[in-house]
């Protein structure tokens, strides 16, 4: 890992700087710490600091223990002082803030990995282009994979990918990373990781909407089959490869995501699909990525119709079963046309 000052050092010699004090950010520090890292938690209110001191973090991870041994802070310059790798859990259209926060503290030269899962609504811009925008010069990976929060808190069986497109610094943060019960694949397909991490939670609404509106478990699977191949093309639009669309951090994040409550943007679709209050809900990251994407698609020429009908519904312009109808009736075609 040539770009990080880190080389070299044992494998338990990391200090890791998480940021972002969320579910998920919690459970990567208790990840972290099980990979016998010394783990720094950045949370902005002080509230969550001090339940994360006392062995839990009610708010976003109820009922899950915190083991002993992740320093949690609200000053942001004390969890990234002498890091020697950082791991950005901010929700995607909050990092571009966070790394503003971030930037005068940030030692140079050590991988920022990217944990978070979306594009940015205003700009288009993956997030790894917000960070080499922010803080050019750093080292850039993305942690994706099928995995929930609650699992990894928990030690369960878990299998991610960590992507960087220097071939040997995403190797060296897959082991780091992996501990008895989180086993980290390597990629050199940053591009392909990051696209199947964002689009994926725009099909789990998608197949929420199609449950919770009783269109039957083949409109879903349906639904979820053909959104992939949606995700494909878009993915080559950017240079992914298929093989990276086709692993965990695609179609196997893409399969959790979208059968399961656990998701908090399956869960968003299916309140959408019963017609119930969506105000309070968890934040479902495919809200703000559905309409960026459906405009990338128009840009690029690619057809979408599951994503652009994603972005319809949550506009408010038609209605699921509207917008199912127009799936029916497109004109027919091969399958293997994509």
């Amino acid at each position: 890992m040539s770009a990080s000052k880190t080389s070299g050092r044992d494998k338990t010699g990391w200090r890791v700087a998480v940021l972002g004090g969320g579910a998920w950010g919690t459970a990567l520090a208790l990840a972290m710490l099980r990979a016998d890292h010394d783990v720094r938690l950045y949370a902005r209110d002080d509230e969550t600091v001090a339940a994360i001191r006392d062995g839990e973090n009610p708010r976003y991870l109820p009922g899950i223990a915190i083991e002993p041994g992740i320093a949690a802070t609200s000053d942001i310059g004390t969890a990234l002082t002498d890091a020697d790798c950082v791991l950005a859990v901010a929700p995607a259209q909050a990092l571009r803030a966070m790394l503003t926060t971030a930037r005068p503290h940030m030692p140079k030269g050590i991988p920022l990995v990217l944990c978070a899962k979306g594009i940015e609504r205003d700009t288009g811009a993956l997030l790894s282009a917000i960070v080499e925008d922010m803080l050019p010069g750093t080292p850039i990976a993305a942690l994706s994979g099928p995995s929930f929060a609650t699992d990894v808190a928990r030690g369960l069986p878990t299998a991610v990918v960590v992507a960087a497109r220097e071939e040997a610094l995403a190797a060296e943060l897959a082991a780091r990373f992996s501990a008895q019960n989180l086993r980290c694949y390597s990629s050199d397909d940053l591009i392909g990781v990051e696209i199947g991490g964002a689009l994926k939670n725009v099909f789990a609404i998608a197949a929420g909407a199609v449950t919770g509106a009783g269109l039957g478990a083949s409109a879903q699977a349906a639904m979820v089959t053909r959104g992939f191949v949606e995700l494909r093309r878009i993915g080559a639009s950017f240079g992914a490869r298929p093989e990276t669309l086709m692993g965990l951090s695609g179609l196997g994040d893409l399969l959790l995501t979208c059968s399961s409550t656990q998701s908090r943007n399956f869960a968003y679709g299916l309140a959408l699909g019963q017609g119930k209050p969506l105000a309070g809900l968890p934040l479902a990251e495919g809200v703000p990525t559905a309409a960026i994407a459906a405009r990338i698609a128009t840009e690029r020429g690619i057809d979408a119709p599951i994503i652009t009908a994603v972005s319809a519904i949550l506009d408010g312009t038609i209605t699921i079963r509207q917008a199912v109808t127009a799936l029916m009736t497109r004109p027919l075609k091969t399958e293997t046309d994509i």
